[in-house]
């Protein structure tokens, strides 16, 4: 590993001198990171990830081997992104068409998990806070803050907590679910209140 401003990126791999990376971040095995992106504290980027221009990283994030972050997409802070994991940008992908007016953004919120081989359709899509995305979803409209989708298109069957355990209903009060983690020995809030969609 190199040592750079406080962050390490390994001989094979290939950061522009434009990038903005955090103090302690670990750049793996011939990943890429284009001018202008900008990479947070404490991160683990993995093996062939590939980082596109102007994308925005929070601190803590993890993204596994081979994912790709395409321009539009945001990931906050203490993201985890699972191996081979797709991001989209475009909605209508035509090889000869492309300018900035077809771009589609992609907010991944604080805590979020997105599972291996996933993929997240475009369109100014939001994954809620602490939500989780289980591997092999597809992705096709907003996931709310801990909400667990599953399936192609992926639906949303629960909650999770900060810890990723489930949440089970305990009430329902003005619009909101009253909901409790299941894990006796959580170390986060056991007590939750989401609003009901």
């Amino acid at each position: 590993m190199i040592e750079k401003d406080k962050f390490k990126y390994h001989e094979t791999a290939e950061v522009s001198p434009d990038a903005k990376i955090g103090e302690g971040t670990n750049i793996w095995n011939h990943a890429q990171i284009r001018e202008n992106a900008r990479i947070g504290k404490k991160c683990n980027i993995g093996k062939n990830c590939y980082i596109d221009f102007d994308v925005t990283i929070g601190d803590g994030v993890k993204l596994q081997n081979n994912v790709s972050v395409w321009h539009g997409v945001t990931l906050e802070d203490d993201v985890f992104v699972g191996p081979c994991a797709v991001f989209t940008n475009d909605l209508r992908p035509r090889a000869f068409i492309w300018d900035d007016n077809r771009l589609e953004t992609i907010l991944v919120k604080k805590g979020a998990s997105i599972g291996a081989n996933s993929t997240i359709i475009c369109g100014n899509r939001v994954i809620g806070e602490y939500a989780m995305v289980a591997a092999g979803s597809v992705v096709t409209k907003d996931v709310p803050d801990h909400g667990l989708v599953v399936g192609v298109p992926a639906r949303l069957v629960g909650y999770v907590c900060k810890c990723c355990s489930r949440l089970k209903e305990t009430g329902k009060s003005d619009g909101f679910l009253e909901m409790e983690c299941t894990d006796p020995d959580c170390k986060f809030e056991k007590h939750y209140r989401i609003k009901e969609i």
